[in-house]
């Protein structure tokens, strides 16, 4: 079961040849664009991918952007049956302006410098979020919470997949946490700042270090400094795991032997080619949910997971990652198979 707010990804691309007449600003010819699945649709899609059966419990709004979400997942036999409907507020929805950047330079040179680093960062020339960050309704809130509590002794783990957008608050976070406790169902949290530190009794917690830091209010400047982060919230929230993501860096996993005694392993970055990083936290924490339920250790979980990740940033957008290519990165990356398909 994954639970979180789904949103609807949207990419434009095309070129810049041009400045504006009426302002500094790059001229975007646009030349196509592109729908995909976001946030926990895009977990969903993850799992799918990998073989994986999904129960998406969610939230959008009455309008085109949530039947064009619906749709999608429909198409990859995700179901939709618990993704509620709240006429109160939008489909949360990113869209992405995508630019060729050898036509960009050029245009940019004709600016000062400090424009170069305000209009061109990379491939993306743009980001423009439609979205609601209110909680949603009272009566919404109970019909989640209701679909959640009544099927999750069918499932084999549960994934929270929050994003700050509303659909999950610390009341669905305890109530799912104590009864999943009563089925010995693993809890997997992608958690974001505002309900970081609700998470607590969940099995593990997958944040990058940005979110990590900014959850204890400190900055991770070293290895000593998010190794004390680490312990922290894997105390403070009675975690038996957490996996800190760190970018280039790699991951970090924190973990107490049976004597109580903590237990880091620093997982080296796994990528051949960085060219977009949107959405490998997703992917990392739906592969890592699919290794434990499979009974794979954590050490285990975390190295398929480093290398979906490695995977999925070589790909433009929020993309998955297919068994065959996990099979053959951990060929390529861990010298042995670690995976078999099915």
């Amino acid at each position: 079961m994954v639970i979180g707010d789904v949103i609807l990804d949207e990419y434009v691309w095309g070129e810049v040849n041009r400045i504006s007449p009426e302002a500094p600003v790059p001229v975007f010819e646009m030349l196509g664009e592109r729908i995909g699945c976001g946030g926990a649709a895009n977990v969903a899609q993850n799992i799918v991918s990998l073989g994986g059966n999904v129960v998406l419990v969610s939230v959008i709004g009455k309008d085109s952007d949530g039947e064009k979400l619906l749709h999608l997942l429909n198409t990859l036999d995700i179901r939709t049956t618990d993704i509620n409907i709240d006429i109160q507020r939008p489909t949360s929805k990113k869209t992405r302006v995508i630019v060729n950047p050898n036509t960009v330079e050029a245009s940019l040179s004709e600016l000062d410098s400090s424009d170069d680093q305000i209009l061109h960062q990379g491939h993306h020339l743009l980001r423009i979020d439609r979205e609601s960050k209110q909680d949603i309704a009272a009566k919404l809130k109970e019909r989640l919470l209701h679909v959640t509590l009544s099927q999750i002794g069918e499932c084999d783990a549960i994934v929270f997949a929050d994003y700050d957008k509303g659909v999950v608050d610390q009341e669905l976070i305890q109530k799912v946490v104590l009864n999943a406790k009563s089925y010995n169902i693993p809890i997997i949290v992608d958690p974001k700042r505002n309900n970081f530190l609700h998470y607590k009794g969940a099995t593990v917690l997958t944040p990058n270090y940005k979110e990590a830091a900014a959850a204890l209010q400190e900055e991770i400047t070293d290895v000593s400094h998010l190794i004390s982060v680490g312990e922290k919230i894997l105390d403070q929230l009675s975690l038996p795991t957490l996996l800190i993501t760190r970018e280039e860096q790699g991951m970090s996993l924190f973990q107490r032997d049976s004597n109580g005694n903590l237990q880091v392993d620093h997982l080296p970055p796994i990528s051949q080619e960085v060219i977009d990083v949107t959405g490998a936290g997703d992917t990392v924490v739906a592969v890592f949910s699919l290794a434990i339920t499979a009974n794979a250790d954590n050490r285990s979980a975390a190295e398929l997971s480093s290398l979906a990740g490695g995977i999925v940033v070589g790909k433009m957008g929020c993309s998955t990652v297919t068994p065959e290519e996990l099979l053959t990165a951990s060929r390529d990356f861990l010298g042995t198979p670690t995976l078999e398909t099915h």
